[in-house]
């Protein structure tokens, strides 16, 4: 039967050396609560091993989108798992939510082992910097789907809230100011503009261009991963009140800080309090994009933006400034509707 199956294209012995290879990164996610081992039906958590009194459950699924091809074309995929968890866990983490628990899925034309070894190997790395476990996954191989090198990935994650401590943008006010945290890039939305971009100007992912990287390559600032917001954030939550959380993904600024506001409310940002990072320049020259259109599509060097008091800002910048981050108030929430950027 497995002769069949190998006839038909899919490997079962690619699949046990799949799991071979990534039992260590799984095992180095683990982390208090998580009951059973790889390769069980299941993976299962102790909730009871939090002592949350009120445990609200959060929940997130997302994929890479078609960052994915610049992985393809440039053979590099030990990044491409970071994104994948930072997709989902930054936005159970809008909520005020601590991710526990994260699961892949894998799916390629052919397996080939040590391509999934280094997916795993990031995903692995971003639950570690999220402080999630990796209880599980699926690796499919489905012959035909897919072309020769090609596979696609996508995660779901499961956060806890104290009910109490639940943020749902209900607190927000206008005069409350917006924190932004810096990005470390694109992340991982907009790339079919990316491509197309490189595309239509003939563009090198193997070229250094210096105005945008004086050492690295397009391809690699391209696939620069997402920046994982958990561990300082929740600390800022800890310490200070914050009011509302925005991941920054696809739709920009436009479509993604509204989404903690209440009727009634706006944001007005004023453009130059923080660093809008050389890539969007690039992307912006190259493809010749209105400025303003570039906040509509793109995170533009803010990959998460918090609501609170202007009494709270400090103590929460410098937080977050202890953990590497940069981040600046960026503007405010106002009672005129929509998103005003001078």
């Amino acid at each position: 039967m497995a002769a069949d199956y190998e006839k038909a294209g899919v490997s079962l012995e690619a699949g046990y050396d799949v799991v071979r290879r990534i039992k260590k990164h799984v095992a180095s996610t683990s982390r208090p609560g998580v009951m059973g081992n790889i390769g069980s039906f299941g993976g299962m958590f102790d909730l009871s091993s939090l002592g949350v009194r009120e445990p609200v459950l959060v929940s997130g699924t997302d994929g890479v989108g078609t960052k994915l091809k610049l992985a393809f074309a440039m053979d590099k995929h030990d990044t491409i798992g970071i994104d994948a968890v930072a997709m989902c866990v930054n936005d159970v983490l809008a909520q005020g939510a601590e991710p526990l628990i994260f699961l892949d899925y894998i799916a390629q034309g052919k397996t080939r082992p040590e391509v999934v070894e280094a997916i795993v190997s990031g995903v692995a790395e971003g639950c570690r910097q999220a402080g999630c476990a990796l209880v599980g996954g699926e690796t499919a191989e489905m012959p035909g789907m897919y072309a020769d090198g090609e596979y696609d990935i996508a995660g779901y994650t499961t956060g806890v809230v104290e009910k109490s401590r639940l943020i749902d943008g209900s607190k927000v006010k206008a005069g409350d100011v917006l924190v932004g945290i810096a990005s470390t890039g694109i992340h991982s939305n907009g790339f079919s503009l990316v491509r197309k971009i490189i595309s239509d100007n003939g563009l090198d992912l193997f070229k250094v261009y210096p105005e945008l990287d004086p050492v690295r390559p397009l391809g690699e600032v391209a696939l620069t991963p997402t920046r994982i917001y958990v561990k300082q954030v929740l600390e800022v939550i800890r310490s200070c009140d914050v009011h509302g959380v925005a991941h920054i993904t696809g739709g920009g600024f436009d479509e993604n800080i509204p989404r903690i506001l209440r009727e009634g409310q706006g944001i007005a940002v004023r453009e130059g309090s923080w660093e809008i990072l050389p890539v969007f320049r690039f992307l912006e020259k190259h493809g010749r994009i209105p400025h303003r259109e570039m906040f509509n599509i793109f995170n533009m060097g803010v990959g998460m933006v918090l609501a609170m008091d202007a009494s709270e800002a400090d103590r929460a910048i410098g937080i977050l400034s202890s953990y590497g981050d940069k981040a600046t108030v960026i503007g405010e929430v106002t009672s005129n509707p929509g998103v005003e950027i001078s």
